[in-house]
């Protein structure tokens, strides 16, 4: 390799760990922002549910009134009335291109989700014609957190449609049929979920960086003990690497998709305290491993035993959905390709970068050894947050 050749190796290298750095550095123990409408037509009226994220509503609405960290519920209450504003100017309902009336919202009520409490407000919705088909227009928090996501269910009768919404797309056509029985059960917004569940693996800081520290490794293999020069060693062959980086893969899809399943079924329901908690510890032990090597050989199944915990927090936006356990079989097949899809995309991306620059000790030192430093610290403080539930300080980047 000349010396020209080196030089941009160097630079694609720093510019992969100034990139880990970055986002290891800014990210924040992030919980995707997702609100869950359901809407149950009936005639010419809608009754709807939307139930929206506390932690998400302080952030827009400021309702940790004496700023202690705790959101207690005489804090909500008392700000009830904007919660009801901020979600009324959120969501707009049509039926046949007509404008539907909402009738003052209900009590104030809260619910617990799997990844906390949620604000859950009703309204009933008068339409001027009887309904064929609802356009639901939805920009909750579109100008303060672009990773929103609204998870729709209209049901009438035994027909069902489900959909994932992003605020300020426009309208979204529901076609609810002119009577209950028409079309029976038909699941429909398969693109919609299968690109919420990319969505979900690329925002979910702790599930890509377990991936990452699982991968930094990967091009690079361990000389032994007797070794002259002990340590590190770039991969000779890219053909054993690609196998071992598969096994790796599969085993964390194989696992993660048994209790994602189990959990969207409701089969199993841990505690989302432990599981968050848990999580986080393996991001930590991937990253220490990659420092001080415990796992030589067959790492794709301490993968496999982790990649069980992270289905469980897959599975949050479709428990916490509301559908029937009928209605789940495609939102969760769909939801489960869109991870894999982010998943080998994030795969394809690293491993066609760190072929490239494996040889320079600079990886080694720098990529590997600072890069698996900076993911077991974040996940440290993960893991004292969530074991903990404390709020750590951030540095700001």
């Amino acid at each position: 390799m000349n010396h020209a050749a080196r030089r941009v190796m160097r630079y694609l290298g720093a510019g992969l760990i100034a990139a880990l750095l970055a986002f290891t550095g800014a990210a924040q123990a992030h919980k995707a922002s997702d609100a869950y409408l359901q809407l149950t037509v009936e005639g010419a009226t809608v009754e709807s549910r939307l139930d929206i994220a506390l932690r998400d509503l302080d952030r827009d609405l400021l309702l940790d009134a004496d700023d202690n960290g705790e959101l207690r519920w005489g804090e909500v209450r008392q700000r009830w009335g904007d919660i009801e504003a901020l979600a009324r100017r959120g969501m707009s309902i049509q039926a046949d291109g007509q404008a539907c009336r909402p009738d003052p919202a209900g009590n104030a009520q809260l619910d617990e989700h799997s990844d906390g409490r949620y604000a859950v407000v009703l309204h009933r919705w008068t339409c001027p014609v009887a309904i064929r088909s609802i356009d639901v227009v939805y920009s909750l928090f579109a100008s303060t957190d672009p990773t929103h996501r609204g998870v729709a269910s209209v049901r009438r009768g035994a027909a069902l449609e489900t959909a994932v919404l992003e605020p300020d797309s426009g309208l979204r056509r529901f076609a609810v049929g002119d009577s209950p029985a028409e079309g029976g059960a038909a699941p429909s917004g398969f693109t919609e979920f299968l690109k919420e569940g990319v969505h979900h693996i690329l925002i979910g800081t702790d599930h890509v960086l377990f991936l990452v520290a699982l991968l930094l490794p990967a091009v690079l293999v361990r000389r032994g003990r007797q070794d002259p020069t002990p340590g590190w060693a770039p991969a000779p062959a890219f053909r054993p690497v690609l196998i071992d980086v598969l096994r790796v893969v599969t085993a964390f899809t194989v696992a993660h998709s048994i209790t994602l399943a189990l959990a969207a079924f409701d089969v199993v329901d841990p505690p989302s305290r432990w599981v968050e908690s848990i999580i986080a510890a393996s991001v930590l032990l991937a990253a220490l491993n990659n420092l001080f090597p415990v796992i030589r050989e067959g790492s794709w199944k301490l993968t496999f035993a982790f990649g069980l915990v992270h289905g469980f927090g897959f599975a949050g936006a479709l428990r916490d959905l509301g559908l029937r356990e009928g209605d789940l079989a495609m939102p969760l097949l769909a939801f489960n390709l869109g991870v894999e899809l982010g998943q080998l995309a994030i795969v394809a991306v690293f491993m066609a970068v760190m072929w490239r620059v494996r040889r320079l000790g600079f990886y080694r030192t720098w990529v590997l050894g600072v890069g698996s430093v900076a993911i077991g610290a974040m996940a440290c403080i993960w893991l004292i947050e969530r074991a903990f539930d404390v709020s750590l300080p951030w540095p700001t980047f």
